[in-house]
């Protein structure tokens, strides 16, 4: 018996892991060739502020006496430059959001087993492609892009860690050390030469990473006087900083301004989900090469923010997080970000039509070179005749849309250049998802077959633990069979050559070969089925219906849970009830009683609140309702995130600090997302959604698949503890919450 527990935590640990190599795996490629525009770039060098924790409501709202908390900023919006809201993904913390800005993709989902700190594959960021790069800022983030650098061009200056004191009471020093360090570099340069022959270099980038408001927004809430204030003086130290600029280049107008924050903040000090409030940032950008302040009569974005934030005759562009990288480098006029999946805001651009072309045609080439290398990568990797290539996207197509895209630029034919490289890029994207994830099925095929075998091997040997069956045993003298054994010997070693022919990793021959023992220590009990087939055909047809209803019920009930999450509540009490319409209740009463208290307890559980929905005092995040339906975001692109369109962390609520979200809100949505939300109040905004039912995302039959896998995993271990006691079922209720939580998240991202 101890030598079958141990098994059953040695498979469960196998499909636990399997998690990893199906959804974990690095979307990064290497191998590309560098593209860059072959035009003179507007700027000669990028100024980088990043307010971490900066919620886009909270710089662009009206303080309660109509004044703005950044007029600086504020002031650019309408005199200087252009505007919009930068839409992250999650998870939204510090590291993703900074690689997303400055590398262009979305975080490499492998990074979770590092917990978002460090990227276990290198990747290609602005600053590589820079000549020079001077950051300044927390000892977090600079060092991961100095990390992957190639050559000594990239310059760091952190304050010490001990200062990131997220219990202190003013975090402003932090923003304050960072401004006075740039003071004091431009000071430093103009006394020493080469210093100074560096710093008037073209494609030359100043990033300064700004953690007080963050640090203010964890220790006192985005509501507080801490956090405002400290909005305020990040306004006055860009201010002061823009300043410097100007007066060190002699406002040679060749430098290029960026604004933007890494990720939002709840109303109670928390990011890290997938709520509004943290994925909404503010994107302001001025200087070379951005187009200035458009007055307009109407926007594309029927919302109630642009008149909360009286901004509603300024022009808005919203875009991805990840198309702020491309901006910069086509601002510079460095290569693209080789890893970069951002598509370039060309409306930002203040440039000639021809420009924004060729600077179009480049992306696209650019994300086609990932797309490229991706396929040949899986075409070497796989049987000829097993390959599958993305239709959508042939070489022949590939070569027949950028030969147009050419023909178009000779014909000034810039607008449709832009239109037919935004239509390589979708299909480019889509075909690097359909590659990475080119062996999620046979994976996943290979686990559930595993899965499905211990679990009717658990329940075999709890029959025949706990019943007559089998009736008879052989006869004695009767020599065993040698042709089952043999065929599984030699059905794992086919598997074991296909994996080898495909050199595939050593991962995949555990996940494709732990099925062949388990399920020949299944068909060795074929006396214990054959038995059991016989009983289950003498069993009462009534009583046969009814099992399967109450077993059909329970699992309804368990895939409603995803969804209304009292679901939970109800089978609980269930749950309660179930010992005393048993005979268990005269024989193990005080044991009964334990049970039926603790489901109770666990019952209420699900009915309380979700962390961060409500929240006493003058802001509070509400929950998931179909009331008061107020236009968040309008019908632009769409520029959030989704489930499809992202591969995320299904331990994510395991490996980072912040506490769990509902499944609504956990979940990566769109912008106009499939979720509403009510009188969610950010101090004076609204962030909720529409119902338009033409927005909702369509139920498709993965999301059954997706559903049906946390059953799976929580009846495996629910058949693993019965095996050792009767009353097992008692204490596998908490396990089988605990494993439906990750499975959820797992879920979540296939």
């Amino acid at each position: 018996m101890l030598l079958f527990f141990a098994l059953g935590l040695l498979v469960h640990f196998v499909f636990f892991a399997s998690i990893f190599d199906i959804y974990f795996t690095s979307p990064l490629v290497h191998g590309m060739t560098p593209q860059f525009t072959p035009l003179p770039p507007p700027a000669k060098r990028l100024v980088l502020f990043v307010a971490d924790g900066l919620r886009a409501d909270a710089l662009y709202e009206l303080d309660e006496d109509g004044n703005s908390r950044a007029p600086f900023i504020r002031n650019v919006i309408m005199h200087e430059g252009s505007w919009g809201v930068s839409h992250t993904r999650v998870p939204t913390e510090s590291r993703p959001g900074h690689v997303a800005l400055i590398a262009g993709f979305y975080e490499d989902v492998s990074a979770v087993a590092k917990g978002w700190k460090e990227n276990p594959v290198e990747f290609d960021s602005l600053f590589n492609e820079s000549t020079y790069t001077w950051s300044w800022g927390s000892p977090d983030i600079l060092p991961m892009f100095a990390k992957g650098a190639s050559g000594d061009h990239v310059y760091t200056y952190s304050y010490d860690a001990q200062r990131e004191d997220f219990g202190a009471h003013d975090a402003t020093k932090l923003d304050t050390w960072v401004f006075d360090k740039v003071k004091d570099f431009f000071d430093a340069a103009r006394n020493n030469q080469s210093l100074f022959s560096k710093v008037n270099e073209e494609k030359v980038v100043f990033f300064l990473h700004l953690l007080g408001i963050d640090t203010n927004g964890h220790a006192h809430r985005p509501s507080s006087r801490e956090y405002k204030d400290n909005i305020k003086k990040v306004d006055d130290g860009v201010k002061e900083i823009v300043s410097i600029f100007k007066d060190f280049y002699e406002d040679d107008g060749k430098t290029a301004f960026i604004f933007t924050s890494d990720h939002g903040m709840t109303d109670w000090g928390s990011h890290g989900a997938g709520h509004p409030s943290e994925t909404l940032t503010p994107l302001v950008t001025w200087g070379a090469g951005i187009k200035f302040p458009q007055n307009v009569s109407a926007q594309q974005y029927n919302d109630e923010f642009l008149k909360e934030w009286r901004l509603e005759n300024w022009k808005r562009q919203d875009v991805n997080q990840a198309d702020i990288a491309p901006l910069m480098a086509s601002l510079i006029g460095v290569p693209f970000p080789l890893n970069s999946v951002g598509i370039l805001p060309v409306g930002y651009l203040n440039n000639t039509a021809l420009f924004k072309a060729e600077s179009m045609f480049t992306n696209a080439v650019q994300i086609l070179e990932q797309f490229k290398v991706k396929m040949t990568q899986k075409k070497e990797a796989t049987l000829p005749f097993l390959f599958t290539p993305f239709k959508s996207l042939s070489d022949s197509q590939q070569l027949d849309i950028l030969r147009k895209a050419r023909s178009y630029i000779k014909q000034e034919k810039f607008d449709e250049v832009v239109s037919l490289c935004e239509e390589l890029i979708d299909l480019a994207l889509r075909g690097l998802s359909y590659y990475h994830t080119y062996d999620r099925l046979f994976l996943g095929i290979s686990v559930a077959v595993g899965f499905v075998g211990w679990m009717s091997y658990a329940s075999l040997l709890t029959v025949k633990s706990h019943s007559n069956i089998p009736r008879g045993n052989r006869r004695e003298g009767e020599k065993p069979h040698h042709v089952l054994p043999c065929s599984f010997m030699a059905a794992a070693v086919l598997v074991a050559c296909f994996l080898t022919i495909q050199a595939c990793p050593w991962t995949y021959y555990v996940y494709c070969l732990l099925p062949v023992p388990i399920w020949y220590a299944v068909l060795r009990e074929h006396e214990v089925i054959q038995d059991l087939a016989e009983s289950l055909l003498t069993f009462p047809l009534s009583h046969l219906v009814a099992y399967l209803l109450v077993f059909t019920l329970g699992i309804e009930v368990l895939v409603l849970s995803f969804f209304y999450r009292y679901m939970l509540t109800a089978g609980l009490i269930v749950f309660a009830g179930w010992p005393f319409l048993t005979q268990l209740w005269t024989r193990a009463k005080v044991t009964c009683l334990s049970w039926a208290l603790f489901s109770l307890l666990l019952a209420v559980f699900p009915l309380m609140p979700v962390n961060g929905c409500r929240i006493t005092g003058s802001s509070a995040v509400a929950g998931c309702s179909n009331n008061s339906h107020k236009k968040k975001f309008g019908k632009g692109r769409a520029v959030g995130t989704s489930v499809t369109d992202a591969e995320y962390s299904p331990l994510y609520v395991c490996c980072v600090q912040h506490p769990p979200q509902s499944v609504k809100e956990r979940r990566p949505t769109s912008y106009e997302s499939d979720c509403e939300l009510d009188d969610i109040s950010l101090t004076s905004m609204q962030f909720t959604w529409n119902t338009d039912i033409a927005q909702f995302r369509q139920l498709h039959l993965d999301d059954i698949r997706r559903a049906f896998f946390l059953v799976s995993f929580a009846l495996g271990l629910l058949r693993s503890s019965n095996l050792f006691n009767r009353t097992g079922i008692f204490s596998s209720w908490s396990r089988i919450l605990a494993a439906g939580l990750i499975s959820e998240q797992a879920s979540a991202t296939m």
